[in-house]
């Protein structure tokens, strides 16, 4: 076994030493790992944003990828968290995104509808969207998803809409104000899972205003989507709702910063699908996520997910051991190609090399033989035999490798030839050989 391994080192030692060094460049050059800690903007705790936060967080968790969640006020705060390089990744209403946000941040997609709701006090006599002009409307803060969806759906009723009809309260005050009398109206862009709209949507005296030209303002508004709240399907037993709603939604979408490791891309856009793909009470399975419903360029990473699903590497080995693989393998191809020569040569050389230490030999017994033969007389040749015993000492101490020891016994035959015939022969003055 030893013998072998050194027959093997005496072989590839060289090639050996290029593989290492190879693979010493290979990781130097190879691209960084993928972080172990992400930022995630989550909305206001309580919130479907949040939830949804949570669930890609005990996933990525999963995977060795800690999630911290921050909490803020909505999609609108978790652009900016990204455009400052805050956070890594957030979720963000579509239709939200400013021009200049296409530069720094990609979509991985669109992950759900998220509808304007608006509920109105049925003792406030409101029939279609236009009426809450003269209204209390409550349309969220300044700078708010909701609110800017809101104010874009006034403009596109025309007319001036007065202050009282642009109220700041949302989310949970805004249900409860509402419940109360305290306002005639109140708009949320939320989930239908989020809790205020589940609260409404079975409150006695309180309605949700069809959009009955839905269609028409998801033509003239590109980020929104005409949908259909179905009856029944928020509770069937209680008929909730009790008539078909069409509603318009924008979609929330998953984003991410550009400089986020593609990996971590990848590991999101699988959660994403893992977490909606079941679909909602507004689309059915297999919707979502969808990367045509985006306000930004989508990654390069979650179009290739799109087309071709996870990739070969990521459905076979666990996240860390693929994302290394998957690393190395752009620079090991490079590395292969050149090893695959370089094996191929290693047998003749080391050949070439051994069968050389044995031959190099011939050249002195040459010379022995020819001044041996010169000589005239058996004493004087004494000298020349001597040499030769002393030659095959040395020969026999050459360490080769057991497959050429026919060829190294094969000159020590020829020594011993040579020693018999310098001996035995009469002497030939000026012979060479």
């Amino acid at each position: 076994m030893v013998t072998a391994v050194k027959d093997f080192l005496k072989v590839y030692w060289p090639f050996v030493l290029v593989a290492l060094l190879g693979v010493f460049v290979t990781l130097m050059l190879m691209d960084p790992a993928p972080p172990k800690h992400i930022k995630f903007a989550a909305g206001a705790q309580g919130g479907a944003y949040y939830a949804f936060a949570e669930r890609y967080q005990r996933l990525l968790d999963e995977q060795g990828i800690e999630v911290e969640l921050v909490q803020t006020a909505g999609s609108v705060e978790n652009l900016r968290l990204l455009d400052e390089g805050q956070v890594d990744v957030a979720l963000v209403q579509g239709g939200l995104a400013k021009p200049g946000d296409a530069a720094m941040l990609r979509s991985l997609g669109g992950l759900f509808h998220e509808p304007f709701w608006v509920f109105v006090r049925e003792e406030a006599g409101v029939t279609s969207f236009g009426d809450l002009r003269s209204k209390r409307f409550a349309i969220g803060p300044l700078g708010s998803g909701t609110r800017i969806l809101g104010v874009e759906l006034q403009d596109e009723f025309d007319g001036t809409w007065p202050e009282a009809s642009r109220n700041t309260l949302s989310g949970t005050p805004a249900a409860d104000a509402l419940i109360a009398g305290q306002i005639d109206a109140a708009g949320f862009a939320a989930s239908p899972d989020a809790p205020y709209v589940q609260t409404l949507l079975r409150a006695p005296g309180i309605s949700l205003l069809s959009f009955e030209r839905s269609e028409a303002l998801s033509r003239r508004q590109p980020a929104l989507a005409a949908v259909t709240l179905l009856r029944g399907v928020v509770d069937i037993g209680a008929d909730i709702p009790a008539r078909d709603v069409p509603l318009v939604a924008p979609v929330a979408q998953l984003v991410v910063a550009k400089s986020l490791h593609p990996a971590i891309e990848a590991l999101l856009v699988d959660s994403a699908n893992a977490i909606h793909q079941d679909g909602s009470i507004l689309a059915p399975a297999g919707v979502f996520p969808d990367p045509n419903w985006t306000d930004l360029p989508v990654s390069r990473q979650a179009e290739r997910y799109y087309e071709n699903g996870p990739s070969f590497l990521r459905r076979y080995f666990s996240f860390d051991v693929a994302n290394f693989l998957d690393r190395a393998w752009i620079l090991a191809i490079p590395l292969l190609t050149l090893m695959f020569p370089l094996v191929r040569v290693a047998p003749p050389i080391y050949r070439w090399r051994v069968r050389r230490k044995i031959y190099i030999w011939y050249k002195d017994l040459r010379d022995l033989e020819a001044r041996g033969r010169a000589m005239p007389s058996k004493e004087e040749r004494v000298e020349i035999t001597d040499a030769l015993e002393d030659l095959q000492v040395e020969i026999g101490e050459m360490d080769v490798p057991l497959s050429y020891t026919d060829d190294l016994y094969r000159l020590r035959n020829h020594v011993e030839f040579v020693k018999h015939l310098v001996m035995n022969t009469r002497p030939t003055p000026g012979l060479g050989i």
